[in-house]
C-alpha cells in the first residue's frame, strides 16, 4: 500500500491481486460484476468460464475495512488476448507488430492498422474494430480524466489534427467528451450517470493541417459502468391485500414490486425481498412469507381466524445487491393484509324456546322476536339470517321475516287464525345464513328452536252464510207476505250471545225483518216497473249484531228477482200529430209503449171506438205489424182544426189489458209537398179573425199603459228636483237637542247673563269672528252670493253651464242650510237673570199653568199643545 493508504494493483496474467500494508488482514473486497470475485487475500479471479466479446474489460473493485470504516475503489482494465498468444503461438501468416504490443500495455490505440510487405508499408483495406471504452459512473475525478489516446502512425510524417463527433461531443449533451487535437488524448470532463445515459457513440477523425482527411473515421463506443447508487423504490408505499380466514399454507395473498434504477443485469439492480416485521404476531409470528425474487406474499402457517385477528400489517424490505444487507441499499413498504370472512360460524338461537300471543282474525302482527348469535362479519351474507318454519304450521298462518338491522327473526301472522279452530300453535323453526357454510363446517344443534303461539278469543261479528242471497217471486204480492228467512251465524261458539236483525238499506221501504229470527216480510206491494228495480232485481241490505263486549255486527244483502205480471196497460204514441185536410196526402204512424216486459207487451191491437160514431166516420186505422199502425182520414175533406181521436190499444198479456188513448190530430191545409201552410197552421189552431184582432187590441192597450206610467214617473221625478230646497228658519220647527256642560252648584247659579244666549242687536262681533266658527242653529249674516238668472229662452247648450254655475254658487253660500260648523261657547259669567230651575217640579196636580209656552214661538208650540190645554180642549 502506498503512502496515501490506497491499495496497489498487481497484474499477473488475468489475475489481479490487491496488497495493503497490514497484510490483507480484515479487509473485504467486492466487484461490480458477477463474473469476477475477490478472495480474502485480494486475489481477483474469474468466477466461471467467460466468453468476452471485446478486446478490453474494465471492472471496479471496492475494498473496505469494517474496523476503520475506510473504503477504497480501484478501476481494473483487462486487455483480452487471443488464446494462441497466451499459449506462446503467433497467428499464422503474420508477425506481431510493435504497435500491438504497446496496445496491450498502454492506453494508446492505433485504430488505423498497417503492415509491411516486400514493397514497404501499405494500408490494410479494413480498419481495426476498436473495443468499447468503459467509464465508471460517479467518478470523483479529477477532471478532465483521460480515457484513451488515439494515434495514427502517419503523425511521424505529417502534422495530424484529431477530433471527435457525436452525442456527448458536439451534440447535446455538449462537451461531455473532448480530445486533444494534437496528441489525440480523449478525456471525460465530468462525472457520468448511467441512469441518465448508459452509452455514447462517437466518431474519431484524423485530418491534416489543411483539413484533408488522412484516415477514415473510426467508431468509438463508450459504456458507462453502473455503480450501486440507487435504492430500490416500491411502486406503492402501502399495498392492500386480502386472504380468506382458514386458508391453507401456501395460499397466495398479494405481490409487492420494487424497481431499482441501477443496471438490472448486475447485482446493483438485482432486488431481493424479505419480511421485516408482522403485526400482530398471532397466532404465529411468521404467518406469511415472501418470494425473495418475485415479491409474492403467501401464507406459511395455518390458523387465520377473522374473529380473532381481522388485519395484519407486514413491513416488507427490498434490497439490491441480490439482497446483501451489508453492501446493498434497502427500502421498505407496508403491506396491509385483511383477513376476509368465510361462513365458518353457523347462526345459533340464544334460547331453545320462544313464546308469543296473537288475537284471532288479525294479520300482519308480529307475535314473537327470535334472537340469534352469529360471530361472522355483520351485515354480510355470512351473517344475515334466514328463518324457516319446519313444522307446526301446515296451513301457512305464519312467516318469519328477518330484521335487516338486528338480524332478529320476526314471527308474523300472514293468514288470520281462528280461536274456534286452533287455540295454540307449536312451531319448530330453523335458522341459516344467506351464504352456505364453509367446507367442513356443520350446522349447530342450537340452530333449531321451538316457538309456542297462543291464540286469544275476540268477539267476532255475525255473518250471513249466503251473501248475497237471491230469491224469485212475482211482483204485486200483497203486503205482509213472508218472503224468506235471512238469518246470520255467530262464529263465537264459546260465547252465549244473542243476534238481533235490522234494516240497513231498503230504498223503496218495501220490506220488514223480524229482529229476532230474521224473517223477511213485505211492507208494500213490490212493483217491477219501479225506478228502484235494476234489471228486474231489488236489493236490500240487513244488519246482524250480537250483544258481545264490544258488540260486533255483520251485513248481508238480499236480492229479490221480480217476475213480471201484466199489470200495465199500453200507452199510445205519439200523443199529438198533424195531417192534411185532404186524404191520401199523408198518414200518421202510431205505436204503443208498455211498461211490462215480454210476453206481456206486443203485438198490440189498435182499433177505433164505436162511440162517438163520428170517429169511425172520419178516421180509419190500418195495421202495419204487431207494434205499428197508421191513422188516416176516411172522408175526402175535413175542415182544418184540432181533433181528439180516441184509439183503443190492447196488449198480448194474459189476461190482456187495454187502454183508450186520445191523440190530438191537427188538420190543416197543405201545399203541393204535403206540408201545412202558415195560414193553415193558424187556422188549424182554432183562432178566427175576430180573435186575432182582439189579441192585437189588447197588446196595443198594454203598451199604451206602460208608456203613460213611464211619463208619469219622469214628471214626478222632475217635480221632486225642482222643489224649493231652502226653507225659512222661522218655519224650521225641527227639534234640536243641545248638550251643555255642567252648570254648577244649583241655587247659586242665578247670576248668569242670559243676554249672551239671545240674538244680539248688532252683528259686528259675528262678522269679526274667524271664518268657519259660528253656531249650528244660527243662520250666518253676510253678503248673499248672486245666483245666476235663467234666461227666458235658454239655448240647449247653455243648460249645462247654468247648472254648473248654480252648483258653484250653492257650494259657496254660507247662508244655505244646514249650518254645519264648529261650535264655540263663550263664558257665560258669574250671574244670571234667569230664575233657578230648582223650583220646577213634575207635579201632576194641575196647579202649574203652561199657557206661557204659546208666547215662546213656534219652537215650543208642541209643548204648549201638550201641557197648556189651550183652545183645542
Amino acid at each position: 500500500m502506498d503512502g496515501l493508504g490506497k491499495p496497489a494493483l498487481c497484474c499477473r496474467g488475468s489475475i489481479v491481486k490487491f496488497n495493503n500494508c497490514a497484510g490483507n488482514k480484515g479487509v473485504r473486497y467486492e466487484t461490480n460484476s458477477l463474473d469476477f470475485k475477490v478472495r480474502a487475500d485480494g486475489t481477483l479471479f474469474a468466477a466461471h468460464h467467460l466468453q468476452v466479446p471485446s478486446k478490453q474489460l474494465i471492472l471496479v473493485v471496492t475494498a473496505w475495512d469494517p474496523q476503520t470504516l475506510g473504503r477504497w475503489e480501484a478501476m481494473v482494465r483487462f486487455l483480452v488476448a487471443d488464446k494462441s498468444q497466451h499459449n506462446g503461438h503467433k497467428p499464422k501468416g503474420r508477425k506481431a507488430l510493435p504497435g500491438e504490443l504497446v496496445q496491450q500495455q498502454s492506453d494508446t490505440l492505433l485504430p488505423w492498422r498497417q503492415h509491411q510487405s516486400a514493397n514497404g508499408l501499405r494500408r490494410q483495406k479494413r480498419d481495426w474494430v476498436i473495443p468499447p471504452i468503459n467509464v465508471p459512473e460517479n467518478s470523483r475525478g479529477p477532471f478532465p480524466q483521460q480515457l484513451v489516446r488515439i494515434r495514427s502512425d502517419k503523425d511521424k510524417e505529417i502534422h495530424i489534427r484529431y477530433s471527435i463527433t457525436g452525442v456527448g461531443a458536439d451534440q447535446p449533451p455538449m462537451e461531455v467528451f473532448n480530445i486533444d487535437p494534437v496528441s489525440g488524448r480523449m478525456y471525460v470532463t465530468r462525472p457520468m450517470d448511467r441512469e441518465e445515459r448508459a452509452s455514447y457513440h462517437l466518431r474519431a477523425h484524423a485530418v491534416d493541417m489543411n483539413g484533408n482527411k488522412v484516415e477514415n473515421p473510426i467508431d468509438l463506443y463508450i459504456y458507462v459502468i453502473d455503480m450501486n447508487d440507487n435504492r430500490p423504490e416500491f411502486i406503492n408505499q402501502v399495498y392492500n391485500g386480502s386472504v380468506d380466514e382458514g386458508s391453507k399454507p401456501g395460499t397466495y395473498v398479494m405481490t409487492v414490486t420494487a424497481n431499482d434504477a441501477d443496471d438490472a443485469t448486475t447485482a446493483n439492480g438485482m432486488v431481493r425481498y424479505r419480511i421485516v416485521t408482522q403485526t400482530p404476531q398471532s397466532p404465529s409470528q411468521n404467518m406469511f412469507t415472501i418470494n425473495s425474487e418475485t415479491g409474492d406474499i403467501v401464507t406459511v402457517a395455518a390458523g387465520l381466524d377473522r374473529e380473532k385477528v381481522q388485519q395484519y400489517i407486514v413491513i416488507v424490505q427490498a434490497t439490491d445487491m441480490e439482497g446483501n444487507l451489508n453492501y446493498g441499499l434497502s427500502n421498505t413498504a407496508t403491506a396491509i393484509i385483511t383477513v376476509t370472512d368465510v361462513n365458518d360460524n353457523p347462526p345459533e338461537f340464544t334460547t331453545s324456546t320462544y313464546s308469543g300471543e296473537v288475537p284471532e282474525n288479525r294479520v300482519e302482527v308480529v307475535v314473537a322476536n327470535l334472537t340469534v348469535l352469529d360471530r361472522d362479519q355483520p351485515h354480510s351474507p355470512n351473517w344475515n339470517a334466514i328463518y324457516r318454519i319446519i313444522s307446526g304450521d301446515p296451513s301457512g298462518h305464519f312467516t318469519i321475516r328477518t330484521d335487516p338491522v338486528t338480524n332478529e327473526g320476526m314471527v308474523t301472522v300472514v293468514k288470520a287464525v281462528d280461536y274456534e279452530m286452533n287455540r295454540a300453535f307449536m312451531l319448530t323453526v330453523m335458522v341459516s345464513n344467506q351464504a352456505p357454510l364453509a367446507s367442513g363446517i356443520q350446522m349447530s344443534f342450537q340452530s333449531t328452536a321451538g316457538v309456542t303461539i297462543s291464540v286469544t278469543d275476540v268477539n267476532e261479528a255475525p255473518y250471513f252464510p249466503t251473501n248475497h242471497k237471491l230469491i224469485r217471486l212475482e211482483e204485486g204480492v200483497p203486503t205482509g207476505t213472508v218472503l224468506t228467512t235471512f238469518s246470520a251465524v255467530d262464529p263465537d261458539r264459546f260465547m252465549q250471545q244473542a243476534v238481533r236483525y235490522s234494516k240497513l238499506s231498503d230504498p223503496a221501504n218495501w220490506l220488514n225483518i223480524n229482529a229476532t229470527n230474521g224473517q223477511i216480510t213485505t211492507a208494500a206491494v213490490l212493483d217491477r216497473e219501479s225506478d228502484y228495480i235494476k234489471n228486474n232485481v231489488y236489493e236490500a241490505t240487513f244488519l246482524a249484531a250480537d250483544n258481545g263486549i264490544p258488540p260486533a255486527s255483520g251485513t248481508g244483502t238480499l236480492q229479490i228477482y221480480l217476475i213480471d205480471i201484466n199489470d200495465n196497460a199500453p200507452e199510445l204514441l205519439p200523443k199529438e200529430a198533424q195531417i192534411c185536410e185532404k186524404p191520401n196526402l199523408n198518414v200518421i204512424n202510431i205505436t204503443a209503449a208498455d211498461a211490462d216486459i215480454d210476453p206481456n207487451v206486443g203485438p198490440f191491437v189498435f182499433e177505433l171506438p164505436s162511440v162517438p160514431s163520428a170517429v169511425r166516420k172520419n178516421w180509419t186505422i190500418s195495421r202495419l205489424n204487431g207494434d205499428y199502425a197508421q191513422l188516416s182520414l176516411r172522408i175526402m175533406y175535413l175542415e182544418a182544426g184540432v181533433y181528439d181521436v180516441p184509439i183503443i190499444v190492447t196488449d198480448s198479456g194474459n189476461p190482456p189489458l187495454y187502454n183508450t188513448s186520445v191523440i190530438k190530430v191537427k188538420v190543416c191545409p197543405c201545399d203541393e209537398n204535403g206540408d201545412c201552410t202558415t195560414i193553415g197552421a193558424v187556422a188549424a189552431a182554432g183562432l178566427g179573425t175576430g180573435a186575432i184582432i182582439a189579441i192585437l187590441i189588447c197588446i196595443i192597450i198594454l203598451l199604451t199603459m206602460v208608456l203613460l206610467f213611464v211619463v208619469w214617473m219622469k214628471r214626478r221625478e222632475k217635480e221632486r228636483h225642482t222643489k224649493q230646497l231652502l226653507i225659512d228658519p222661522e218655519d224650521d220647527v225641527r227639534d234640536n237637542i243641545l248638550k251643555y256642560d255642567e252648570e254648577g252648584g244649583g241655587e247659586e247659579d242665578q247670576d248668569y247673563d242670559l243676554s249672551q244666549l239671545q240674538q244680539p242687536e248688532t252683528m259686528d262681533h259675528v262678522l269679526n269672528k274667524t271664518p268657519g266658527v259660528r253656531r249650528v242653529d244660527e243662520r250666518p249674516i253676510g253678503a248673499e252670493p248672486q245666483y245666476p238668472i235663467r234666461p227666458v229662452i235658454p239655448h240647449p247648450g247653455d243648460i249645462g253651464d247654468f247648472i254648473n254655475e248654480g252648483l258653484r254658487a250653492a257650494d259657496n253660500d254660507p247662508t244655505a242650510p244646514p249650518y254645519d260648523s264648529l261650535l264655540v261657547f263663550d263664558y257665560e259669567g258669574s250671574g244670571s237673570t234667569a230664575g233657578s230651575v230648582s223650583s220646577l217640579n213634575s207635579s201632576s196636580s194641575g196647579d202649574q199653568d203652561y199657557d206661557y209656552l204659546n208666547d215662546w214661538g213656534p219652537r215650543f208650540k208642541k209643548l204648549a199643545d201638550m201641557y197648556g190645554g189651550g183652545e183645542e180642549d
